[in-house]
């Protein structure tokens, strides 16, 4: 299954426990999509949210965080894992 990095730039502070909440949302309904959120990073003060996810298109790891609570990516990119 293809693997992504999406960046989530929100422009203000953002909470660890705040990413946290919604990350537990996305695990919640990831199955219904065929997607896997496997991690996340935070820039709190910067305002910027990374996850790495496993789906089968871009669209639809964007779904899962549409339905989960509406905070979708602003960048999807395809990667590959290295070393």
């Amino acid at each position: 299954m293809p693997l992504y990095m999406d960046v989530h730039t929100l422009g203000d502070a953002v909470s660890k426990e705040d990413v946290a909440k919604a990350h537990a949302a996305d695990l919640q309904l990831q199955d219904a999509h065929d997607v896997q959120y496997l991690r996340y990073w935070v820039d709190e003060p910067g305002g910027k949210i990374f996850c790495l996810v496993n789906a089968p298109d871009a669209e639809a790891a964007n779904t899962v965080h549409r339905e989960a609570h509406g905070l979708v990516a602003d960048e999807i990119h395809l990667v590959s894992e290295g070393a």
